[in-house]
């Protein structure tokens, strides 16, 4: 799998990964070949800043099969202070997502891990986008798509609060320049964000990896958007708060 170790992390860096230039992958292979990419990162001096599950919302949900959860890496490098920049030109095909960034206190792991366990260990939470790059071309398989990190980019992280909060109650909504573009209620709409920690959890111990204190969660997009345009975008997470992220060309 080097080549296609090679074809990842360039892609990772150009914004595009060719129509078949990956081999077709279970989800299994697709995720074991998501952490030999990782590892790559990690040896080259970048920083692991947490982790996201994936398929957990919406029309994604089970989308790979029922309760198929697959997980993917966010660097540290990639972290966005609130109010931060990104560019379109940088990145190339651009989506936002509104979604809760989870802080934990303590580390989290283990084969039996609960939603109890997991928010127990969960310190804060914060009004967050996961900033997408859209690489893969044509028809790729389920398992090239896991490999490819879920098409994560990076982060930018609002300010972060108390954890308990009514998640179910919340209505978050994506503005852009000012103007409600999207607007979603959680209720019915996503995994419980606790559950879904605990399933990362588990499933990185079955590859002998696990979540450490100081890092960060991400639990399911609650809004999805391709950025077609510069400017202000900003997520509303009503109580909670919001995130921004200036867009430039």
């Amino acid at each position: 799998m080097t080549n296609a170790i090679d074809i990842l992390r360039a892609g990772n860096e150009t914004g595009t990964i060719a129509d078949g230039s990956l081999p077709e992958l279970t989800v299994d292979e697709g995720q074991s070949l998501l952490l030999q990419v990782l590892e790559t990162y990690r040896m080259g001096g970048d920083k692991l800043a947490g982790y996201k599950i994936g398929l957990t919302s919406g029309a994604a949900r089970d989308v790979f099969g029922p309760g198929i959860r697959p997980f993917g890496y966010i660097l540290g490098r990639r972290v966005i202070a609130d109010a931060g920049t990104v560019s379109l030109s940088g990145i190339g095909r651009l989506g936002l997502e509104n979604e809760l960034a989870f802080r934990l206190g303590t580390d989290l792991s283990g084969a039996n891990v609960s939603a109890a366990d997991a928010r127990t260990a969960v310190e804060a939470v914060a009004p967050a986008f996961e900033i997408n790059q859209d690489r893969l071309l044509g028809k790729p398989s389920r398992g090239a798509r896991v490999a490819d990190n879920l098409s994560q980019w990076g982060i930018a992280v609002g300010p972060f609060s108390d954890p308990d909060l009514d998640y179910e109650g919340l209505v978050v909504g994506l503005r852009h320049n000012g103007a409600l573009v999207q607007e979603v209620a959680a209720l019915g709409h996503i995994d419980d964000h606790f559950e879904s920690i605990a399933t990362l959890a588990r499933g990185l111990h079955a590859h002998k990896r696990h979540l450490r204190r100081g890092m960060v969660v991400f639990t399911g997009s609650y809004t999805r958007w391709q950025v077609g345009s510069a400017g202000d975008y900003v997520g509303d997470f009503g109580a909670l708060g919001q995130v921004h992220l200036n867009v430039i060309d």
